[in-house]
């Protein structure tokens, strides 16, 4: 290693070793803690510049000569002469480095040789190796240049190398150039010392502010934390040129990769990015670039303070934006519901279009809809609805379309006559407009809070406006009015069945027969169930249309998967059921049982929502009831050929047959009945324990309880008398009296139906009191005579 550049490192740190020898014979005696720091800092020094020639040494002596340069490097004395980083010395060395014996003269010219020495050394410091560094920088290896990184690192910091030999050499360019391509803890240094630089003066700043620095530093804010918060740190000091918040702002990924960095862990990174980010987006394109990305603030700031241009550019690129639910709720969190309706108000036509759509992008959120509702911008909208003036024409569309959403809520009915004025613009507006009111009446009319708005909408004509809707070319538009005219129903059924002809009922039959959309069957098939079943009218219509068959017909085909539709749809068909089979009128159940309406509301009890479940489970109660007077006894002879033996029912104890005597049993209906009572929901059990009961009749009372134990339905009865309504409790407690009549099962079920019994008895409604002690008694846990009765 005999080199000249480790010769002159270590002539100078023969110099140091030799002015310090010198500084103990002659010490300065009025601040001796100072001098000793200077003397060991400076000796520190050369030990430095011995580790920033010695390139090709051994990694262990390195780190040994690097260990050392830091200890001398870091060493404090205070008055006593204590260092802080060894031992103290003892009173008599203090005292030896401080006694003087030379004159004052030889003292005063020991002094100038040493400043002449110094100047010297500072001097061969400067000239030492700049050229091999600059190589070592430019081309050396990952262990060279980090070696020649940190000496040079370290010179910039003690300030020993000059701005001007860094321009000349290029220095900046040369750490740039070498940046993507060297290890991380090379970057890290690169970052810090090119920070250092930065700080030094603008000129070096402009050198890091070309498109091929910036982008190299940007790459570093996907890597390791401390790499990312130094970058960004960098950068910051950067932007305060113009020009770099043009170029960033076109680097791909950057401003993705600082709004990351803003919602970040690291709070100094976080701090910094969202510096950076304020710098940055006083160039309006990024600002919308941050928006993209997902941080809205600069964008809400230029709605709000912004040229009305930028106002308007900020408005239409929100817009066109694809906003997720996050992002809808940040920028109304943010402010920017305000100034857009302020813009829609008071704006040009530019500003007031540019300002609707972007409102109507972020009215797909509920938190924003009753921000809209407090900017009381629904007065303004239905004025601009009213408007017959041309130019306003384009505004129509977007403001119908925010006017449907608002009516998701609630709280537009504070806005009185709303839905009216909605109601008088129908037969006046285009066909986009027709469909955005409709859906807006339909939010409005199903508020549970709306019955007043319902009914004058009735009072006020609106079937003799929606109806004409049925026939509509239009898809969008017939949907719309048939969900509105189905919430209104569903209110409202016989008030507006009062002004439902024959035609419209063949209509909304021919819908649910032809129409391609599961959602209008459904609306169409719910518009019916909600007709009154007393209006036989409407039946014998319903009849001759032949509505059966077109319903069976449409649930025998089962999708894969079932829709919210599907089920909707379901409901309906199970409600108009009920109507076909009450029991009074025994040629229209035997009419239902033709269609194949029994195996259809088997499935039905089998498969559909708990409300469908429920329906059916009515409508086979319904034709339960007839089948005891309906079945054919053994001793029968109507019959022309002997029936089969498995046409007996032991239930009814007689012939049965689903066709014509309805009967539970042959249609395999008791099974998904009693697993509907095994289930958690309770909300069809009442209508299924009709349907139990109807086997229960005086005469088959043993044989239907029979069959029911035989299905495990008695121990199901049982478990819901804890969690279901009264009725339901009541027709419990009605099946199990006449259950326990039969002593078997009595004896294995009455230990089970005891305890909730009692607690029954104890907590429950006072309308089951009676009932309740009546079968407490039967199972002899109580006298007959109790006052319970």
């Amino acid at each position: 290693m005999d080199t000249v550049t480790i010769r002159k490192a270590i002539e100078s740190l023969e110099k140091e070793l030799k002015r310090a020898k010198t500084l103990i014979k002659t010490p300065d005696s009025k601040q001796p803690n100072i001098w000793i720091e200077d003397v060991i800092q400076d000796l520190g020094r050369s030990i430095g510049l011995v580790l920033f020639a010695s390139i090709d040494l051994h990694f262990d002596m390195k780190e040994r000569i690097g260990a050392l340069h830091k200890e001398f490097m870091t060493v404090k004395f205070d008055a006593s002469l204590s260092p802080s980083c060894s031992p103290s010395p003892s009173p008599s060395n203090g005292s030896e480095f401080v006694s003087a014996t030379a004159s004052e003269k030889e003292i005063e010219e020991e002094r100038m040789e040493i400043v002449e020495e110094r100047i010297e050394i500072e001097e061969e410091r400067s000239n030492l190796t700049i050229d091999d560094a600059v190589l070592q920088l430019k081309y050396g290896n990952d262990d060279e240049f980090n070696f020649t990184l940190l000496g040079f690192s370290e010179s910039i910091r003690q300030g020993l190398i000059t701005n001007e030999w860094i321009n000349e050499e290029g220095i900046i360019s040369i750490l740039v150039n070498r940046f993507g391509s060297c290890k991380p803890i090379n970057r890290l240094i690169i970052l810090q010392t090119l920070k250092k630089l930065a700080l030094e003066n603008a000129e070096n700043k402009e050198k890091m502010a070309d498109a091929a620095s910036l982008s190299a530093l940007v790459k570093s804010l996907t890597r390791d934390v401390e790499e990312r918060r130094e970058a960004v740190g960098l950068l910051l000091d950067l932007s305060d040129l113009p020009a770099v918040w043009r170029r960033l702002g076109r680097i791909q990924g950057c401003i993705v990769m600082l709004v990351t960095m803003l919602n970040g862990d690291d709070p100094i990174a976080s701090d910094n990015a969202g510096k950076l980010l304020n710098a940055l987006s006083s160039n309006t394109q990024n600002a919308l670039h941050m928006a993209e990305a997902g941080y809205f603030k600069p964008l809400v700031h230029y709605l709000r303070e912004g040229s009305d241009m930028s106002k308007i550019l900020m408005a239409t690129a929100m817009s066109r934006m694809e906003l997720t639910d996050q992002s809808r709720a940040s920028l109304g969190e943010d402010g920017a519901v305000e100034p857009l309706v302020k813009m829609f108000n008071a704006g040009k036509l530019e500003a007031k279009l540019s300002s609707l759509n972007a409102l109507q992008n972020l009215s797909n959120l509920s938190e924003n809809i009753q921000r809209l509702i407090t900017s009381g911008i629904v007065v303004s909208l239905l004025q601009l609805l009213f408007s017959v003036t041309s130019v306003l024409m384009t505004l129509r569309e977007p403001a119908s379309a925010i006017l449907a959403r608002i009516a998701q809520s609630e709280s537009i009915l504070v806005n009185q006559d709303v839905a009216q004025q909605m109601l008088s613009l129908l037969n006046l507006s285009s066909p986009v407009i027709q469909c955005h009111l409709l859906q807006a009446l339909n939010s409005i009319a199903g508020h549970s809070s709306a019955s007043k708005v319902r009914t004058k909408m009735k009072e006020n004509g609106a079937i003799q406006v929606l109806l004409p809707f049925l026939t509509e070319s239009n898809a969008k538009i017939r949907t719309g009015a048939l969900n509105l005219l189905y919430t209104l129903w569903k209110y409202l059924p016989e008030e507006m069945t009062e002004q439902l002809g024959e035609s419209h009922l063949l209509i909304i039959v021919s819908i649910i027969s032809s129409s391609p959309l599961e959602s209008d069957k459904a609306a169409a098939v719910g518009i019916l169930s909600n007709i009154p079943i007393s209006n036989k009218k409407v039946t014998e219509v319903l009849r001759k249309a032949n509505l059966l068959p077109i319903l069976v017909s449409i649930m025998t085909c089962t999708p894969s998967t079932l829709t919210s539709a599907w089920h909707w749809l379901a409901e309906g068909v199970a409600g108009i059921l009920i109507r076909f089979t009450i029991p009074s009128d025994k040629r229209l159940q035997l009419l239902a049982a033709e269609k194949e309406v029994i195996p259809l509301l088997v499935k039905l009890v089998s498969s559909g929502s708990l409300a469908a479940k429920s329906k059916a489970a009515t409508s086979l109660a319904q034709l339960s009831q007839n089948s005891l007077s309906l079945r054919k006894s053994k001793k029968s002879s109507w019959f022309c050929v002997p029936p089969s033996t498995t046409a007996f029912c032991g239930v009814h104890d007689g012939y049965c047959f689903v066709k014509s005597t309805f009967c539970l049993v042959k249609a395999g209906a008791l099974p998904p009945l009693i697993q509907i009572l095994e289930g958690k929901d309770r909300e069809a059990d009442e209508a299924v324990l009709n349907a139990l009961a109807t086997l229960l009749q005086d005469e088959i009372c043993e044989n239907g309880s029979n069959y029911i134990a035989e299905k495990a339905g008695i121990q199901a009865i049982i478990k819901i008398l804890e969690s279901t309504t009264v009725k339901a409790q009541e027709k419990a407690l009605w099946i199990l009296e006449r259950v326990f009549k039969v002593e078997a099962h009595r004896v294995k079920y009455g230990e089970s139906a005891q305890v909730l019994l009692i607690d029954l008895a104890q907590n429950g409604d006072p309308r089951l009191k009676s009932s309740t002690a009546k079968l407490l008694a039967q199972l002899e846990l109580l006298q007959a005579q109790s006052s319970y009765f």
